[in-house]
Parts: structure tokens; sequence; C-alpha cells
């Protein structure tokens, strides 16, 4: 695949190896991106993030393609999110919190299916009582958990709240990704 025909996309899956159950090994994941014709293919960590090169088109139409086999291939459905290396760049970019960046285990970057509306961004405000804050950007929810994901209550209520599908990652998930995707663009 040239460069000009194709470009760097990062999958971030939802609902896999979490508490022991829709168990996906990783090696596995980089074979089946492989038989649907992807290049370089690389996973980062357990949770299922893939960069890979495909033809330039439509992310959603990639999502579309990915999930449909992934759901054919091992029983069951896990959302994906798919992005553009320039996504995860803008991610980067436009992090409200640079101040908590050091500090990666208490920033978390949530891929928003699309971007919410003011009123279900309201109703997730009227949610935020506790010590985390969030800003929302376009088609990504970053939340600052100073406690840390784990002991967040408030993260718990993000998305049966806000009720538009996500997946998030932590700020180290994020940088490592960016990392990766800009290697395999390079």
């Amino acid at each position: 695949m040239s460069a000009k025909t194709s470009t760097v996309f990062v999958a971030l899956f939802s609902g896999i190896n979490v508490g022991g159950n829709r168990i996906v090994k990783m090696a596995e994941l980089k074979a089946f991106f492989e038989s649907l014709g992807f290049a370089d293919v690389a996973t980062y960590v357990q949770s299922g993030n893939v960069v890979f090169w495909a033809k330039k088109e439509d992310a959603t139409t990639l999502t579309r393609k990915i999930e449909a086999a992934f759901e054919k291939k091992w029983g069951f459905h896990s959302r994906i999110m798919v992005r553009d290396a320039g996504w995860f760049e803008r991610l980067v970019k436009d992090n409200p919190y640079p101040e908590i960046a050091g500090e990666p285990t208490k920033l978390h970057a949530y891929a928003l299916e699309r971007e919410p509306t003011a009123e279900e961004t309201q109703r997730l405000a009227d949610k935020c009582t506790g010590p985390e804050r969030f800003e929302i950007k376009g088609d990504v929810l970053y939340l600052h958990a100073p406690d840390g994901l784990g002991k967040s209550v408030f993260a718990n209520l993000i998305a049966r709240t806000l009720k538009v599908p996500g997946t998030a990652r932590n700020w180290r998930s994020v940088m490592a990704l960016l990392e990766m995707a800009g290697k395999a663009g390079g």
C-alpha cells in the first residue's frame, strides 16, 4: 500500500478482555486484521487497540466492515471506534488538562461515536459532583479523575448518563497509540 492511497488508522475495541470475559488474544486480533487485507498491523495492550494501514476511506465504513467480520469470527459484538492518526494528533493537541498529562492514569480520553448534544452534555455535568472534571471537544470526552478511574463514581455514570457510545483510554495508552501511528506513518 502506498502512502498516497492509504493511511494509518487506530481501532479501539470496547468490552473485550475485561474481567476475564470476551477473551481475544492480541496475536489473533493482529492476524484477523491482516486477513482483512490491512497492512503493518500492530496491537497495544490487552484492551484491544490496533494500529494499521488501510486504503483511504471513511472511518465509519471501515468500522462497519471490521465490526461485522469480528462478530462473525468471535461470535459476539464489540463496539469499535476507528480513527485516523490525525484524530489522535488533535486529541493530544486539544487536551484541556495538560498539567495532568504527566499523571497518565488520572487522565482519560473517551472516543465517542458522535459529538454529544448540549442537553446530553448538561445531563452529564449535573452528575459530576465529585473530584472529577471533564470537558468534551467534538467526539472526545476528556476526564480528569484525580483518584484514578477505578475509584471514580462519576466515571461509572458516563456511559449511561451521556448515552453516546464510546470507549475510554488512559493517557499512557493515548500517547503510545499516537507514537505507534506516527511510526507507522513514517
